[in-house]
């Protein structure tokens, strides 16, 4: 519901008020800690409609008033404006990132620690992870009878193994001469490709071996995020409301399918769930700012700063778009030179880290 720009600039006073001491706020100290121009009878009538339309919230009917999940969401969507981390703050993180190897799993508990400094929240970054799954390596390992071990190994490191059970005992010499072939056919096919290549094949077990390469590979294009990093759990235990975010921190499962549903590939920029949305009850008392970084089309991961309702919007925002930013130059590096082969030493740019 549109408000009048009065009515705005109240509710930003009081959420940026309530934010900065965790008090209920009253139209009296509001005029007086703002120096408004507003007597505080108008401040006092218009928080009483922001009251009457859900923004904020009176306790008792001498309180002050504290705003509600929905005027979190109008001050998010509405009101915040653009904040950007101090310069020596994004000094101080891009000097940590130099510090750094080109390591993968560094710079995911670097990204994690960073956040939650920054944030005095809870962080969460995944590991990134491919748009679709292409095959580097198959190997067949005959093990007992007609127990076979399949290995597929994927662009990117990911190994998967599978028992087989054949129609009958099949020889390793020909196992072998098999996984040949299909690694030449299929070499860096993606799930449609390795379906469309395997028509090629006239051989009933290369057939068979294919297809179940095929049902492998699909089974890892469903999957959600695996590595999951976490960082700064201290910073919001003590918050009562918050206490519940933990759970969810410790709840790989329920968090991938938070992670998955809001970060849709066609949504772009920062995300901010407040209060759960009305979908996720185990939100109902924090809020969750989440960016995609890398490349969706290629290689990708999130980022997210998980606390209280009453966080700091601004600053969380800026520093979860400040922090993927620097892990999708880092992982466009290691995509294009780490898995296609070439050098990795190269400098990250000083002009993507300001």
């Amino acid at each position: 519901m549109s408000l009048s720009e009065r009515q705005e600039e109240i509710l930003g006073l009081v959420v940026r008020s309530y934010i900065e001491t965790g008090l209920p706020v009253g139209s009296g100290s509001l005029v007086e800690h703002y120096d408004l121009d507003y007597s505080p009878a108008t401040v006092r009538n218009d928080m009483a409609k922001l009251d009457e339309l859900g923004y904020l919230d009176q306790l008792h009917t001498s309180a002050g008033r504290a705003p509600t999940e929905l005027g979190y969401r109008y001050f998010v969507q509405r009101l915040v404006g653009e904040f950007e981390l101090p310069l020596i703050e994004r000094q101080m993180i891009r000097h940590q990132y130099h510090q750094a190897r080109l390591d993968l799993e560094q710079w995911m508990r670097l990204s994690a620690a960073v956040l939650a400094h920054t944030s005095r929240g809870a962080s969460i970054v995944t590991a990134p992870r491919p748009a679709s799954t292409n095959l580097r390596h198959l190997q067949l390992i005959s093990t007992q009878g007609r127990l076979v071990l399949m290995i597929l190994v994927f662009v990117g490191g990911e190994i998967q193994q599978q028992m087989l059970t054949l129609a009958e005992p099949v020889p390793q010499a020909r196992l072998t001469a098999v996984a040949e072939k299909l690694n030449h056919l299929l070499e860096n096919a993606n799930y449609q490709e390795v379906y469309a290549r395997s028509s090629q094949l006239d051989d009933p077990l290369e057939r068979d071996i294919s297809r179940l390469v095929n049902d492998g590979m699909s089974r890892a294009d469903r999957r959600g995020y695996s590595d999951i990093y976490r960082d700064g759990l201290a910073n919001i235990v003590e918050d009562e409301g918050a206490r519940q975010a933990v759970r969810v921190l410790e709840e790989g499962p329920y968090l991938v399918s938070v992670l998955t549903e809001v970060l849709d590939p066609r949504m772009t920029g920062v995300q901010v769930v407040i209060g759960g949305e009305g979908r996720w009850e185990e939100l109902r008392e924090c809020a969750m700012i989440m960016a995609r970084y890398g490349e969706i089309e290629h290689l990708s991961g999130a980022v997210a700063v998980l606390g209280p309702t009453r966080m700091p919007y601004g600053r969380n925002i800026s520093a979860v778009r400040y922090v993927s930013d620097l892990i999708s130059r880092f992982v466009s590096e290691y995509y294009y030179e780490t898995r296609l082969g070439t050098d990795t030493t190269l400098p990250i740019d000083e002009e993507v880290l300001d």
